[in-house]
């Protein structure tokens, strides 16, 4: 299963990500936007953990009205 995106990207962002697919480091758009966006999360992931753990220990200290 897969979800359809709309969004904007700087034109010379969108120039890097087609060079990148016509030099065959990618085979299309799509599978460097998945990749690209699969990578971000896998190293922001120990960040946002960390960030809900204090967040979660924040509001189990001082509660929340």
């Amino acid at each position: 299963m897969a979800t359809a995106i709309k969004t904007e990207i700087p034109d010379q962002l969108w120039r890097q990500a087609q060079s990148m697919v016509e030099q065959g480091w990618v085979n299309n758009i799509d599978d460097l936007i998945t990749e690209s966006i699969r990578r971000y999360l896998e190293s922001h992931q120990q960040t946002m953990s960390e960030c809900f753990i204090r967040e979660d220990v924040e509001w189990g200290l001082h509660g929340q009205d």
